[in-house]
């Protein structure tokens, strides 16, 4: 499988034409790389953007799906949908990418490595997605040691606008999405809502029985004029959702079919301040930001009382400073206190960290932007620690971005991971310093793009679960080096296809052992390939194919997780201006595969669904 990757997978960078996610105009603006607006081919790190008419084109019900149709980035998942869903970006832990809705950060304090559980995370009213790969601790703080994912709900418009999304399908899946926003007077709000089910499939590959999922959401975001310069900004997300489990139950002890379920609520809270002086060159904002999350475990066999809790909650106090000095330097600033705290029902535990950044970004000649930055964090448990960040792009010739970057990333150990069961209080932080280099080349009026990038990190005292102790320990050293590779085309208005291929090396090195080792689930190769035509009367045609090489699983990496090849279909038509039918048939060709060892995954499958637009 692995070779015939390798040899797709250059065969399609050579010969087809191919969607990238990159390839973007001028006026494309991201926040991930500096935490203020910036412009895209301004910035030397390597990011990749969703907007969305994409989210609406591929029809995917959970965002972890479409995340993996991206460069640098693999998704595991432990079963169906509303399983543990685990995003690494180029090779690192899952728990290592940080990541926010609407400004506010969401990684889990209560989990065993503080990371977020994309299981419960549809596309339902997601506007906008970015992604960073790579170290980006100096405006984002810890955990951004493998990358960052933005995700924006939608925002407030200029006009009274309304939408509605339902759909049915495979295992009596069914879901409803709405939205509506406006602008009354000084007044801008969008409020949202959504409802999912799955009766599902069996999360262990040797079971039956279905375990089943609910989850519904409702998002907000509302911004009032106070006056000429200074705004009112709250934003929220609630999340509650409901999942059946699979366990281990007597005499074998045997991952098998079970009566257990598991319940999760996630609430998140943004309330800021943004004032803007000095003739619009010099911004504030001032924030608090609050997640709190809930999740509780039953098993029936042992009564009503959950079989295990815990309850994770971050307060954040922010303020950042973004200062237009002159036509050629801007400064971007900030000070930042959380505090974060969780339970087991056992072991409850707390602890804080203040921050200082800054960044300058500079531009000498209109053809180049350097960009550095260095952070100080003051845990309370560790002390201070300082990250450094620097990056340029260069932009010789129209169309042509070169850009290159290093970044380093710290993140202590969570609070599970000291104060929990298995934690252990000895635990040193992790530290991690990466560098990239790529290039970006547009041509024929941005009909034909492509580019590359190869990249190289290493993590010290990376925190695992050392299965021999029973217990989380560091790792010696990690590392991790690969190439991300992209081409798109247009060659009409009605037709486009894409593809990017990532090559990715990821070892580590225990304490005690002398030789690395592959890290598990990181396959080595995975390709996206991606077609969209817009025929007759409007009707949009398009296929998506993705593909994974072998990858290593279970203990001592013993386990081979084969490669596999995905192919979904989809077709959308409209049905007047307002109104259109839509559809898909996802793994097309019904593979049998893994990305957990033990646990299924889908085989063929389809929906049908209609949106209205109001």
């Amino acid at each position: 499988m692995t070779k015939f990757l390798c040899s797709t997978a250059l065969l399609a960078l050579v010969t087809s034409p191919a969607l990238a996610s990159e390839g973007y105009d001028d006026e494309t603006i991201v926040v991930t790389a500096t935490g203020a607006d910036l412009a895209l081919d301004k910035t030397g790190q390597a990011i990749t953007v969703v907007e969305s008419d994409t989210i609406q084109l591929r029809q995917n019900a959970v965002l972890s799906d479409l995340l993996a149709t991206t460069p640098g980035v693999t998704v595991t998942r432990n079963g169906g949908i509303g399983t543990t869903t685990t995003v690494r970006i180029r090779g690192a832990e899952g728990d290592q990418t940080l990541t926010l809705i609407d400004g506010v950060r969401v990684n889990d304090p209560s989990s065993p490595g503080g990371g977020f559980d994309f299981g419960n995370l549809l596309t339902g009213n997601i506007e906008r997605v970015e992604i960073l790969r790579g170290p980006n601790s100096v405006p984002w703080g810890s955990q951004a040691i493998g990358g960052v994912v933005n995700i924006v709900t939608a925002r407030p418009t200029e006009t009274l606008k309304a939408n509605v999304r339902a759909e049915y399908g495979y295992k009596d899946s069914a879901q409803i999405v709405g939205n509506v926003s406006g602008t009354a007077g000084k007044l801008f709000a969008s409020l949202g809502g959504g409802y999912f089910r799955d009766d599902g499939i069996s999360a262990a590959a040797s079971g039956s029985e279905r375990d089943g999922y609910r989850n519904y959401g409702v998002n907000g975001r509302v911004e009032l004029a106070m006056t000429d310069n200074i705004t009112l900004d709250l934003r929220g997300y609630f999340s509650k959702g409901k999942l059946d489990l699979d366990g281990f139950p007597a005499p074998t002890y045997s991952f098998a079919d079970t009566t257990e379920y598991s319940k999760a609520q996630q609430l998140t809270g943004y309330a800021g301040i943004r004032a803007v002086f000095a003739d619009g060159s010099f911004g504030n904002n001032l924030a608090l930001t609050v997640s709190d999350i809930n999740r509780d475990n039953y098993d029936p066999a042992f009564g009503p009382a959950p079989s295990f809790l815990a309850r994770g909650r971050s307060e954040r106090i922010a303020y950042q400073g973004d200062w237009t000095i002159s036509t050629i330097v801007r400064m971007v600033f900030g000070a930042e206190h959380e505090r974060s705290r969780f339970t087991d029902g056992f072991s409850p535990a707390k602890t804080s960290v203040s921050s200082l950044y800054g960044q300058l970004i500079v531009d000498p000649v209109e053809t180049l932007t350097l960009t550095g930055g260095a952070r100080l964090d003051d845990h309370k448990t560790y002390g201070s620690k300082a990250t450094l960040s620097a990056n340029l792009a260069w932009r010789p010739a129209t169309g042509t971005v070169i850009r290159a970057s290093y970044g380093e990333g710290f993140k202590a150990p969570t609070l599970y991971q000291l104060y929990g069961f298995y934690g252990d209080v000895t635990l040193k932080p992790e530290t991690a310093r990466s560098y990239d280099i790529g290039f970006e080349q547009s041509l024929l009026d941005g009909a034909f793009t492509f580019g590359a990038t190869a990249f190289a990190r290493k993590t010290r005292n990376q925190i695992d679960f050392d299965l021999v102790a029973f217990r989380y320990n560091n790792i010696a050293l990690s590392r991790a080096k690969g190439v991300e590779t992209f081409i798109s085309l247009k060659p009409a208005d009605n037709f486009s296809v894409s593809a990017n291929y990532t090559y990715t090396d990821a070892e580590g090195r225990q304490v005690s052992a002398l030789n690395y080792a592959p890290l598990l689930r990181r396959p080595k190769h995975s390709l996206s390939l991606s077609a969209d035509w817009t025929a007759w009367e409007k009707a949009k045609l398009g296929a998506t194919m993705r593909m994974v090489s072998d990858s290593r699983d279970g203990f001592g990496g013993f386990t081979r997780l084969d490669g596999f090849a995905l192919v979904d279909l989809r077709a959308a038509v409209p049905l007047g201006d307002r109104l259109e039918i839509y559809g898909r048939v996802e793994n097309l060709l019904d593979a049998q595969y893994q990305t957990v060892s033990g646990y299924s995954t889908y085989g063929r499958n389809a929906h049908i669904g209609v949106r209205a637009s109001f």
